[in-house]
């Protein structure tokens, strides 16, 4: 079980940490802060560099915390929060990648809430430094609050379309 959750932590910790490389820098096939700052606007966010800047710090973070069991249920709960972020970004496309869908957003939100309920295994930095195991009510709010802290960010960020028609500088496209 311990070479499970290793592996499911690496993986999905790395791949979480490289989404917020991407929105930053041009590592990874990213477009620099700047292409994070766009992909933010074009998505319908407000906020533009410090909201860039705040999800790709906190995806690397959450994903660096996840990939060594450090923190292990706050490092789940900032993951579920951003990628619940991505999910309703993508929620109009359906469910299935191949259409720009909200599955593999979707999916490292499910791993992150096995990661808190399960906690990190043995090999972790959770278990070098005694954390382990943590308290079940510590692993339940972490599936709680990440979340809700993700729906409360878009609810918050997310411009309305009449707001975003109303901006100076917008300019209505022809239908």
């Amino acid at each position: 079980m311990d070479t499970g959750l290793l592996v499911l932590r690496l993986v999905a910790g790395l791949l979480v940490a490289g989404h917020g490389v991407q929105k930053v820098s041009f590592r990874l096939g990213g477009e620099g802060l700047a292409g994070g700052i766009e992909e933010f606007r074009r998505d319908g966010f407000r906020g533009g560099r410090l909201t860039a800047l705040a999800a790709g710090g906190g995806q690397i973070g959450a994903g660096l915390f996840l990939a060594a069991g450090l923190l292990t249920p706050a490092a789940a709960m900032a993951a579920a929060g951003v990628m619940t972020v991505a999910t309703t970004v993508k929620w109009r496309n359906g469910l299935w990648v191949q259409h720009d869908g909200y599955e593999y957003p979707l999916f490292l939100v499910v791993v992150a809430a096995v990661l808190a309920l399960t906690g990190p295994g043995r090999w972790s930095a959770d278990h070098v430094l005694g954390l382990t195991p943590w308290p079940v009510w510590i692993s339940v709010t972490a599936l709680v609050v990440g979340p809700v802290s993700g729906l409360l960010t878009r609810l918050v960020l997310h411009r309305t379309a009449s707001a975003a028609e109303g901006a100076p500088g917008h300019a209505r496209a022809a239908g």
